[in-house]
């Protein structure tokens, strides 16, 4: 069985039989995206042509914040101007794809179109790509990226707690949700600018409790795209004691070369 393969057999055990056997009943077990080749729940609903559609990463990126580069990589690769500029309170941040085509596609069809079983898809991309590299680190807890209270009744969901779950469970870390907390309702960060995104999400997170917390903790979130969000939860860790705060997103957005 191949990492790809099994990454989403582990997504697809995390979801639970019952869910699986409850999707197969309602829906072909056809591919969601081409929907002309066979791919059932255990997938995702993706085929294996669709899934070696997606952008994959590897180290074609910026080595601290994992900005994919869109053309050539450069001889000698170090920080981007993000990082040189020292914006950010991770250690390191990465992602599994590029956010662009399917991998995209697929991540705004789980987030606003009510269509769950893209989750393990998009799980499994971040299995793939995320466990060669935490393996045996040792990390205190997995906290995925929060989202507000009224946002949350609204989608019924949190599409970065669905996501960081598989992992955390291949890991054997704890899926912490109680520390950090999202304070305000803020705007959406599509539509806005570097330094708005900044601005936008500057005061949104707090602790959820004031014990301390120390060690190694790891954020996860569905897309990193200036970084402004998941900078403002691994500041709140940082507050809270962590002395290292890693970044792992399913997606992230290029940065020119």
């Amino acid at each position: 069985m191949r990492p790809a393969e099994t990454s989403i057999a582990r997504c697809g055990k995390a979801l639970g039989s019952v869910g699986e056997t409850l999707l197969g009943l309602v829906y072909p077990e056809v591919c969601a995206l081409c929907h002309g080749r066979r791919a059932g729940a255990a997938s995702g609903y993706v085929c294996e042509a669709c899934r070696e559609r997606v952008h994959r990463i590897g180290t074609h990126c910026c080595p601290r914040c994992g900005q994919p580069f869109s053309g050539a990589v450069p001889a000698e690769p170090g920080p981007c101007s993000d990082c040189r500029d020292g914006r950010f309170s991770w250690d390191r941040a990465q992602a599994a794809i590029v956010a662009e085509g399917i991998g995209i596609e697929c991540i705004h069809r789980l987030k606003y179109g009510n269509e769950p079983w893209f989750a393990t898809f998009l799980s499994a991309l971040l299995l793939e790509a995320a466990l060669p590299d935490l393996t045996g680190r040792p990390i205190q807890g997995i906290v995925p990226v929060p989202l507000h209270a009224v946002r949350l009744r609204e989608r019924g969901f949190n599409q970065a707690e669905r996501l960081a779950r598989p992992l955390a469970e291949a890991l054997g870390v704890p899926l912490v949700t109680d520390r950090v907390r999202r304070l305000e309702p803020t705007a959406s960060q599509a539509s806005l600018s570097r330094e708005e995104r900044r601005r936008n999400v500057r005061s949104a997170f707090g602790p959820s409790r004031p014990e301390r917390i120390r060690g190694s903790w790891l954020v996860v979130d569905d897309v990193l795209t200036t970084g402004a969000t998941t900078d403002a939860v691994c500041t709140v860790l940082r507050g809270l004691g962590a002395n290292e705060v890693s970044v792992w997103a399913v997606a992230r957005a290029t940065l020119d070369a």
